[in-house]
């Protein structure tokens, strides 16, 4: 057994020890190309080993030694490539380190003051901006608005930059160009692009360079106003011209060269010729006053006509420029009007209805035989051209026009056809009897024509005025007011059956023209108004100038009266009475319910005030503890409690503006609100509402745009109301308006003041909503985000106070624009300057 196992144990090492032998000799004949036959390796092998192997053992090694010198070669070829790439690797290490350094000296330089570059990468995506402008160009360092070239370059600087950014993008044509600011300050604009990408560099100029860029702009500006002037002038009917200092034609408009016979103008500069006479150009530089211009009408002939032309020329340093006007046909027509007129006073000089033509000058200018018959006045008089008032007061004076108890008030009536556009019709009745009828018709350019048509052998006259005054008693009889007329005598010439009824005098006005004297005592006797017949006495037989209406009440046995007295032409007066006893009635209850409702408000106000006073004692003590512990002193908080803390703090700031917004709506309702009037600038006012406002508007998912010019200016109002009426509103539109959308928040001139517009995308507000929008505790739709509805009615109370206006335009397909206006100088900031 021993021996057995011995043997085993020796042909194992034996056969192992063959297994290397095998390996090393396959390996050596594995690249024997003459050994084509596995079955001719077996002898070979065995003769190199000393043993003897089959073909599959032969076949198998042979395998397995070309499999490891294929694994050998590749790991060869892995390490050769892999210390090429770490060589590469180094190389572009070095590259980027370099390329960083480039970089970053790059992005100092740009952002470098005095310069700014905006890069189009994509025609989809938003520029980049880098760089800074210094602050004296006025360039706004926001994105949107350093963009809008319009509002901080000069009109034509920012209407040429845009056409030339327009051709960089679209044609990739590069440009080179001088701009200047509103403030007047000079930039280089470079364009260029690069690959896909355009780019816009604004550069500051300083020193020889800014005062060059300066120049050439005033140059340009000179230029343009020259040639539009020229243009102007060119356009002109009159000949224009421009001498030099020695006086030789420098410059003509078409006009002058046409008057001269030449196509165009330089061809009559070419020629050097003239359309005035020399006598005419002599006076011209002889006769100039010391001012050194000249002005004379000149007669002169040209393409055949004579002409007559009004010329005015000035001397300056340049030399001497002058204007021709064609004034041949004005002198024409001035003939041909004063023939007209001539013509057209002798036709009214022969018609039998009175004319008389009074200048602007209200004095008189013409006047026919007629008027001189009608008012019998002698001719020296007339001749003398009397102004309108003098007319009226002579005729006054000789009595040939009616007494009139206001004869002021009535001249001034008269007079003022001067200050009207339309005619004036009146009739005049004369104490002779007759009856004028007075047509005052105004002139274009001032003065008035007076026809006087005399009415008295009109044959219906007294037929009309007889039917007028019987449709005037018939409704005066059934009317329910109470109608007195006394002349100026003091007697009843009118009255209805409702003044008898009220008095009850219907027996006494049976008589004939009973005196206001008389109806007083019975009066006084039934009624015990004597004081107030009195009074109504002295009104109708006075003699005052100046009569106005007066009013009143009385009672009357167990009515109340309502007495109006009116005066009337002729020194009548008119006294009427109403029947007030029901509406008297109704207006007391009235009065005693506003007067218990105003006592209800004044309650509900003292309510507030005093709730309002006492929350805010705990109110404070929650904040101050909130603020506490939110302090790291006071000792950590975990993260649950850091919110609940938040929570509470919201809270706590959210309920003191509700009780703020209270007070402030109680003090205006008690009247006692008094604003500070202060100097307040638009546009800053705008921006620092805008930025308040940024994080409540990034939280809602909305973009505020606010749109003000720089010249807007100030205005007078209380800075802190001011404040909080825009933080309301804004506030309010960025409650309703939906997410993603944009809210605008503008600013514009108005009539006598400014108007600002917040205008948001939202549903907008239904008709019923509106009418109660300004109400206190409106909160609008469910569903939104609320408050506790009170921002709106402080802000339609604070512009109240501030004499401003609120308008609310909503719909839902245009969302809801709120528009704010308030006067520059409202009065009751005038009134505190004072």
């Amino acid at each position: 057994m021993k021996d057995s196992r011995g043997a085993r144990r020796r042909s194992g090492l034996g056969r192992r020890s063959g297994t290397v032998a095998l390996f090393a000799a396959s390996t050596v004949l594995a690249g024997l190309p003459s050994l084509a036959r596995a079955d001719e390796l077996g002898p070979i092998v065995g003769a190199f080993l000393g043993q003897h192997f089959d073909t599959f053992e032969v076949v198998q090694f042979a395998l397995f030694a070309g499999a490891m010198t294929a694994a050998l070669a590749s790991a060869l070829w892995l390490i050769r490539e892999r210390g090429r790439t770490a060589r590469q690797n180094t190389t572009l290490r070095t590259k980027v380190s370099a390329l960083n350094v480039q970089v970053a000296r790059l992005e100092t330089l740009a952002t470098t003051e005095g310069q700014r570059a905006v890069i189009w990468e994509d025609r989809d995506r938003k520029p980049v901006i880098i760089g800074t402008l210094t602050p004296e160009t006025g360039a706004p360092p926001e994105r949107s608005a350093f963009l809008a070239f319009g509002r901080w370059l000069e009109p034509a600087s920012a209407t040429q930059l845009d056409h030339l950014v327009a051709e960089l993008r679209e044609e990739a044509k590069p440009f080179s160009v001088t701009v200047e600011t509103r403030r007047g300050v000079p930039l280089d604009v470079i364009g260029r692009t690069n690959g896909s990408s355009a780019v816009l560099r604004f550069e500051n100029l300083s020193g020889e360079r800014a005062e060059h860029a300066r120049l050439a702009l005033e140059h340009g500006r000179v230029v343009d106003t020259l040639e539009t002037l020229q243009a102007l002038l060119d356009s002109l009917d009159a000949p224009f011209w421009l001498r030099s200092s020695d006086g030789a034609l420098a410059w003509v408009n078409r006009a002058f060269a046409q008057a001269t016979g030449h196509a165009q103008p330089v061809e009559t500069i070419a020629a050097n010729a003239e359309f005035l006479g020399n006598q005419a150009l002599k006076a011209i530089l002889t006769n100039r006053d010391d001012a050194g211009c000249y002005h004379a009408s000149v007669s002169a002939v040209v393409n055949g006509d004579r002409l007559l032309y009004d010329v005015t020329d000035a001397t300056g340093p340049y030399g001497s420029a002058g204007l021709a006007v064609d004034r041949t046909d004005f002198e024409a027509t001035r003939s041909e009007l004063n023939k007209t007129i001539r013509s057209h006073e002798e036709t009214l000089d022969r018609l039998n209805t009175a004319v008389a033509m009074f200048d602007e000058n209200a004095r008189l200018r013409f006047y026919n035989q007629e008027f001189q018959k009608l008012w019998d006045l002698d001719q020296g008089f007339l001749d003398s051209g009397p102004d309108n008032a003098m007319f009226l007061d002579r005729l006054r004076a000789d009595g040939r026009l009616e007494e009139k108890p206001d004869w002021r008030d009535w001249k001034d009536e008269v007079l003022s056809a001067y200050r009207a556009v339309e005619p004036r019709e009146d009739v005049w009745y004369l104490p002779d009897g007759q009856t004028i009828r007075v047509v005052a018709n105004p002139h274009p350019r001032g003065g008035l024509t007076w026809v006087f048509e005399n009415l008295t052998e009109t044959i219906d006259l007294q037929s009309r005025y007889e039917t007028l005054v019987r449709v005037q008693g018939e409704t005066l009889d059934n009317l329910a007011e109470g109608v007195a007329v006394f002349g100026q005598d003091g007697r009843l010439r009118l009255s209805n059956p409702a003044f008898r009824r009220f008095w009850d005098i219907e027996e006494l006005l049976e008589r004939e023209a009973v005196h206001i004297g008389q109806i007083a005592r019975i009066c006084d006797r039934r009624f015990g108004n004597d004081e107030l017949w009195s009074r109504f006495a002295g009104m109708v037989t006075g003699f005052a100038d100046d009569r106005s209406d007066e009013s009143g009440r009385c009672a009357v046995s167990d009515s109340i009266l309502s007495w109006t007295v009116v005066p009337l032409p002729n020194g009548q007066t008119m006294i009427t009475f109403v029947d007030i006893t029901a509406s008297e009635g109704v207006e007391r209850a009235l009065r005693d319910r506003n007067e218990a409702l105003e006592g209800t408000a004044l309650l509900r106000t003292r309510f507030i005030r005093h709730v309002s006073y006492e929350l805010r004692t705990p109110l404070t003590n929650i904040s101050g503890f909130t603020a506490l512990l939110q302090e790291p002193s006071t000792g950590p908080l975990n993260e649950k409690q850091s919110d609940y803390v938040g929570y509470i703090a919201e809270s706590s700031e959210a309920l003191k503006l509700i009780i703020d917004d209270t007070l402030d709506l109680a003090t205006i309702d008690a009247g006692v609100m008094e604003l500070d009037f202060t100097e307040i600038d638009i546009e800053p006012m705008m921006r620092e509402v805008a930025a308040d406002l940024a994080p409540r508007f990034a939280e809602h998912r909305l973009d505020l745009v606010v749109r003000v010019a720089p010249d807007m200016g100030t205005i007078y109002a209380d800075a802190t109301r001011l404040h909080q009426i825009m933080i309301n509103v804004l506030s309010n539109a960025a409650d309703f308006a939906p997410e993603d959308t944009v809210v605008t928040f503008t600013c514009d001139d108005g009539e006598n003041g400014v108007r600002f517009k917040i205008r948001d995308r939202g549903p907008g507000i239904p008709a019923e909503a509106l009418k109660e929008i300004f109400d206190p505790f409106e909160t609008g739709k469910p569903g939104r985000r609320r408050g506790a509805g009170l921002g709106l009615a402080l802000v339609k109370s604070f512009v109240t106070l501030h004499q401003g206006d609120v308008t609310i335009d909503s719909s839902p397909e245009r969302g809801t624009e709120v528009t704010l206006f308030f006067p520059r100088v409202p009065p009751g900031a005038r009134m505190a300057a004072e």
